[in-house]
């Protein structure tokens, strides 16, 4: 993109009453336009992505839940670690030691991705279930308060249907 030269605004005529505005050059013109439109796509740009970002994360996310993460990341070294010593043992009688060691390297990733992907698997599982252990919580103490709540002279709900019903009738 080449820089252009700033583009200096048209002098007044030689006659300037007070009430006369000076007159900008068409250039000046096009260029704040054309600096709104670019402000303008950005803006939609920005939008567009925080929508796919909302859409993206609208269920439970184990990389928000804190046990859940440092569980994973905890299992993925463990993971390659293990490969990569299974790996290195099991190959050092088979070639020379850069072969063995580059066994052990393959080995070792293929661990290290292998228990990521079951680690993500598996707490995904548990944090459903807490959230759905939680909410199962959270609505029993609701039906808890609400019935702790009720008047014992109140009227139940069935009958104040009933009522309804032979008022309909007559």
């Amino acid at each position: 993109m080449a820089t252009e030269a700033p583009t200096i605004e048209a002098e007044a005529p030689t006659e300037v009453s007070e009430t006369a505005a000076p007159v900008k050059a068409p250039a000046v013109k096009a260029k704040k336009e054309e600096a709104k439109a670019g402000k303008a796509k950005k803006e939609k740009k920005g939008k567009k992505g925080a929508e796919a970002a909302e859409s993206a994360g609208d269920g439970p996310s184990v990389a928000a839940h804190p046990r859940a993460a440092r569980a994973v990341a905890r299992a993925k070294g463990w993971g390659g670690l293990g490969g990569f010593l299974i790996g290195g043992y099991m190959s050092l009688p088979t070639g020379t030691l850069a072969e063995a060691g580059l066994r052990a390297l393959v080995a070792g990733v293929v661990c290290y991705v292998a228990v990521w992907a079951g680690a993500v698997f598996v707490w995904r599982r548990f944090v459903i279930l807490e959230i759905k252990a939680r909410e199962q919580q959270l609505l029993t103490a609701l039906q808890q308060a609400q019935a702790r709540h009720e008047l014992p002279g109140a009227p139940a709900a069935s009958a104040s249907t009933g009522e309804r019903s032979s008022a309909r009738a007559a």
